[in-house]
């Protein structure tokens, strides 16, 4: 989609408008819901915006080399069959990076800011009339929103940026293990696609974090009581989200002292980005990028258990570009 320069400018001068409204308002106070609740019993509630699979097309793409990013989320999305397979005309997208830290594209503790733009074209591109780009930061929203880049270069790319603010989050009974009742960020999903577009990189508990772990922002509330079982809690919730599709960022990875970093030298050039319609799978390859296996995550086995997808990875339709 071609935003004009009228156009753009309408959407900087409302989004600094949103930006300065909600910088009073944009920390989260809920405290309810978690680990303390009695295991739910009966089946556990799901978000399912997959599209049907025809079965003949490629499962995982990997997109290597290229030292633009934007190229190489292009390349990654044809191999998988274009943006055309998963998005249809009029419909409303939303889009999930990680914009979890106050730091910048360098230290990639954040999903790659031109990722994410390409996705959102490429998502106009294929008929989507919406594309909402939207997390529930851990540092502060506004700040993080900024500093990580994603912000101009999604509103430049024509998307709809959602600052979270108390209001946007609704208590659901979500049914899992460990998530029974939480807040839960409603622009993920009030959408009919979502693009799950996480960073791969390390965490200092959960050894990594890709497209499974990424879904903790779609959580209100104190999400750290959720630490001492996380690999549950990420379980959960990809039970809870199971996207349309999952693009990974791996052109910058943070290979230690993560989710946050800080230390530029804590990250490396890879020039790698990833797709596929198993979310599980991604993580199974994303991990081998700072030199883990899947064996070594446990809420990979869990996922793999739940049937939410396969830590074999080599073993899908998988197309290398």
């Amino acid at each position: 989609m071609n935003v004009t320069r009228r156009e753009a400018l309408k959407r900087v001068g409302a989004a600094g408008a949103v930006l300065g409204a909600s910088a009073a308002t944009a920390k989260l106070f809920f405290d309810e819901g978690g680990i303390d609740l009695k295991k739910s019993t009966g089946a556990r509630q799901t978000r399912d915006y997959r599209v049907e699979d025809d079965g003949g097309q490629v499962d995982l793409s990997i997109a290597r080399g290229d030292k633009d990013a934007a190229a190489l989320t292009r390349k990654a999305i044809e191999a998988l069959g274009g943006m055309g397979r998963f998005i249809s005309r009029g419909d409303v997208v939303a889009v999930k990076p990680n914009i979890g830290w106050d730091r910048a594209p360098i230290h990639a503790a954040n999903t790659n800011p031109e990722v994410v733009a390409e996705v959102v074209r490429l998502a106009y591109d294929a008929g989507a009339k919406t594309v909402v780009v939207t997390d529930a930061s851990c540092n502060e929203p506004n700040r993080c929103f900024k500093r990580s880049g994603i912000w101009n270069a999604a509103y430049e790319a024509g998307a709809e940026v959602i600052i979270p603010v108390e209001n946007r989050f609704r208590t659901l009974r979500m049914k899992g293990e460990v998530l029974d009742e939480w807040p839960v960020y409603t622009p993920l999903l009030n959408a009919d696609k979502v693009i799950n577009v996480p960073v791969a990189k390390h965490h200092n508990l959960a050894t990594y974090t890709g497209a499974m772990k990424n879904w903790y922002g779609v959580l209100g509330g104190r999400r750290n009581r959720l630490h001492q079982n996380i690999d549950v809690s990420v379980a959960d919730l990809a039970t809870f989200m199971q996207p349309t599709l999952t693009v990974l960022d791996a052109v910058r990875v943070l290979m230690r002292n993560g989710p946050q970093g800080g230390n530029v030298a804590d990250a490396k050039d890879l020039h790698v980005v990833a797709a596929s319609i198993d979310q599980v799978a991604i993580d199974a390859f994303g991990c081998t990028l700072i030199g883990k296996t899947a064996d070594e995550i446990p809420y990979l086995k869990m996922g793999l258990e739940r049937g939410l997808g396969t830590t074999d990875w080599q073993s899908l339709r998988t197309r290398e570009v």
